[in-house]
């Protein structure tokens, strides 16, 4: 059982705090006012009464004084407590009426010092008490005698209970704080998995997928270099174009915006023909088909995603499956979107995705289509087998024109 308000961390408060310190000391002042009345018109004249004044006001201002001493134990309060227990004691010898003033001693000797010497202090400000009672009774009483400790006992078991309420306030605000630090330590590192997840993707649709024309561009001018340098110049300017184009989609993904293609307000449709015409070369021909028309301008975030995911599924394409052919194909279906990319190359088994030819290891493309798919709430089906080519497809749902 803690009595000693000096555990407590100083922006804790602490029983007796706010509206029931005031109460107390308000108390405290009427009490020691009446009784300091009582004993001035009960005892007109007598030589004590300048004494009795002097130390009343002397007992009320060291009360007072408590708030500028801290809530945290230290010699200075100490010295204060000790010596508000003096004056008090010489009150009580000088007119034993005072001992009425005893309860808010109390208070101030739990909140200040330990269980041990806290009941030891009061055991004897209850004894004064008592013994300054029964001298001014005049005769053993037994009201007198039982009085005292039994106004302690209820002031202490009073403080016991606000104390053990302010600890298990302390313990519950300490729990929401470290709750809220866990629950934004949580948050903070979802969010920097989501952002890598999203600099991992737009990095492998835009950034690798440039990288990869450029190097087969520049490998292919190297092989002609010395026999058609026509030929190897123009696939150094395709190359130059392919880097122009990485930079701006770097600068954009950066800052989070739409790919350049739909940058320039041509909208979805004109985003995948300009992906087809750019893609197409020698070695494979894109051909984009739009069936049907939206109802209504799509979202900017659907948009981004199913042209992300164009990207990289016409990425896996060109590294992966060895096509000569591939169709990009949006449709409109009314209440949702559906985007396929075939391709006639050697195909593979869904349940397990193609090895990369350069690294050996499994590719991001797919994982990456995966995510983007969820994340807009859609469904992506893979139609493919060894030999037979492969059809992607992702169904994106439209919400009506008059939800949000």
């Amino acid at each position: 059982m803690a009595l000693n308000s000096g555990s407590y961390p100083e922006d804790t408060p602490e029983p007796g705090d706010g509206w029931l310190r005031v109460l107390l000391y308000v108390a405290f002042l009427l009490l020691l006012g009446a009784v300091l009345t009582r004993f001035l018109l009960r005892h007109t004249g007598q030589h004590l009464a300048p004494w009795v004044i002097g130390l009343s006001a002397a007992l009320a201002v060291l009360y007072l004084l408590e708030p500028a001493l801290g809530a945290r134990p230290s010699p200075r309060r100490y010295l204060w407590l000790g010596t508000v227990v003096a004056v008090w004691i010489t009150l009580v010898m000088l007119a034993p009426s005072f001992g009425w003033c005893a309860v808010p001693l109390f208070i101030i000797t739990l909140r200040t010092l330990r269980p041990p010497a806290a009941i030891a202090l009061i055991i004897l400000v209850t004894v004064v008490a008592v013994s300054a009672h029964l001298r001014l009774a005049g005769r053993l009483d037994i009201d007198v005698i039982l009085g005292p400790p039994a106004v302690a006992a209820i002031a202490i078991a009073v403080f016991v209970q606000l104390d053990r309420q302010a600890r298990r306030q302390r313990e519950l605000i300490n729990d929401l704080i470290r709750t809220r630090r866990e629950l934004a330590a949580t948050e903070h590192r979802e969010g920097i998995l989501a952002e890598r997840q999203r600099l991992s993707m737009e990095i492998h649709d835009s950034l690798a997928q440039g990288l990869s024309s450029q190097q087969m561009l520049l490998q292919a001018a190297d092989r002609v270099w010395g026999s058609d340098p026509a030929a190897a110049r123009a696939h150094v300017r395709t190359a130059t174009a392919v880097a122009e184009r990485n930079l701006t989609e770097a600068r954009r993904f950066v800052h989070d915006l739409a790919p350049a293609d739909l940058a320039e307000g041509d909208g979805l449709d004109q985003a995948l023909r300009t992906l087809a015409a750019r893609e197409s070369s020698d070695r494979i021909s894109v051909r984009c088909h739009i069936d049907g028309a939206p109802a209504g301008p799509l979202p900017e975030r659907v948009q981004s995603a199913l042209l992300r995911i164009a990207q990289g599924a016409l990425a896996n394409i060109r590294e992966h499956s060895g096509a000569t052919a591939a169709a990009l194909t949006l449709s409109y279906l009314g209440d949702q979107v559906v985007l396929d990319v075939a391709d006639n190359g050697q195909g593979f088994d869904p349940g397990s995705p193609p090895v990369g030819p350069t690294t050996g290891t499994r590719g991001h493309g797919l994982p990456a289509i995966r995510t983007r798919t969820r994340q807009l709430g859609g469904t992506l089906t893979i139609e493919s087998s060894p030999g037979e080519g492969a059809v992607l497809s992702v169904a994106v749902p439209l919400l009506p024109p008059e939800q949000p």
